[in-house]
């Protein structure tokens, strides 16, 4: 395998650009033996919170910050993220190590936070040519990926110190009631479906299965892999959803991006995971390899993937949202009303068959 693939950033995005002087001053008082010239760049994937590179000198760091335009006082909590990546560091070991958080908002306009860069590859949906790895290597990476997540939602919160981070008692019913809402507060178009969605997972909300530290995003492009053997995953990235609830629904979360190679090509063509690789289990065989690793009972997992559906269509209509009024420019969010739209035909189709594969 070629270790030329470690993930790169690239130019700043128009209107996202930070303000360099500012930021320098408070880098050099909050980074021992910080110094040299600021260079700033920016991971361009992500529909969420932002991610830059920082080079500083002959050092590189990475800074994290809300999207502009969010409202910073929910859904982008840096300091909780922070918390998070502070805690994990200790005991976890497959987080990047935090540096420093600020709630000042007169240097970038938001809180953010510093952490050490990570380097390694990432898998993306849509990667250059030559770098998709081969069918062996694929599903080592899909079992380390399992493995990853096993051990995660093991881990004691209560002795690293997470304990309050989230109250696992009814948190299905939260998650259900709560993207619901969300749902229709960033409604844009009459999608059918997803209304329809919404009922039946209200309708056949399960008792927990159990409380663990969810992650609440975790998926290909959330992994970072060593360069020098793909299947072994260094880092876990992109924390700001983590919680305590139900590992199952974690799970859920996780099936809502699993496209199988067999599924049709509208559902392909979303490009959701690079999922549909030679190599990579179905869904099916993803339930029962996360079964295997955790030691779950994983038998009502329909509910758990039209669920893990449903809540990628919020996120992705709360995204669509803030491009219709103006939010945001980048052009990737332009047709994301028609992922939506695919994705609560698919959760339907789940429903129907009773089963998470083979639904065409």
């Amino acid at each position: 395998m070629q270790h030329n693939w470690i993930d790169q950033p690239t130019h700043v995005r128009k209107g996202e650009e930070l303000p360099l002087e500012k930021l320098r001053a408070c880098l050099l008082e909050n980074l021992p033996g910080a110094e040299g010239e600021l260079v700033v760049e920016q991971f361009p994937s992500g529909y969420s919170n932002l991610t830059y590179l920082i080079r500083l000198g002959e050092k590189q760091y990475v800074l994290r910050r809300p999207p502009f335009g969010a409202n910073i006082k929910s859904g982008h909590d840096m300091g909780r993220e922070y918390r998070i990546l502070s805690s994990l560091s200790k005991s976890y070991g497959k987080v990047p190590r935090p540096l420093f958080f600020t709630e000042n908002e007169s240097i970038l306009g938001a809180p953010f936070y510093v952490m050490e860069r990570v380097e390694g590859v990432i898998l993306r949906s849509k990667m250059p040519e030559g770098m998709a790895p081969d069918a062996a290597t694929m599903r080592g990476i899909a079992g380390a990926m399992v493995e990853t997540f096993a051990e995660l939602h093991a881990v004691d919160y209560e002795a690293v110190g997470l304990g309050d981070l989230g109250r696992p008692e009814g948190y299905n019913e939260r998650q259900v009631s709560g993207w619901t809402k969300r749902y229709f507060k960033s409604k844009t178009d009459e999608i059918p479906a997803i209304e329809k969605v919404a009922q039946w997972l209200n309708d056949h909300l399960p008792p927990e299965s159990g409380a663990s530290l969810i992650h609440n995003d975790f998926k290909y492009d959330n992994l970072v892999l060593d360069p020098a053997d793909w299947m072994k995953v260094v880092a876990v990235l992109d924390w700001e959803m983590s919680t305590l609830g139900d590992p199952l629904m974690d799970l859920g979360t996780s099936l809502g991006y699993w496209v199988n190679r067999n599924d049709p090509d509208w559902l392909q063509g979303l490009a959701l995971s690079p999922t549909t690789l030679p190599g990579n289990p179905s869904r099916g065989e993803l339930v029962e390899m996360y079964a295997q690793a955790s030691g779950r009972d994983v038998g009502n997992v329909v509910f758990y993937y039209v669920y893990g559906l449903f809540k990628v269509s919020v996120i992705t209509q709360q995204i669509y949202f803030r491009f219709k009024n103006g939010f945001t420019k980048d052009p990737r969010f332009a047709k994301l009303n028609k992922v939506v739209e695919g994705l609560g035909a698919m959760a339907m189709l789940a429903i129907g068959k009773g089963r998470v594969d083979d639904l065409f």
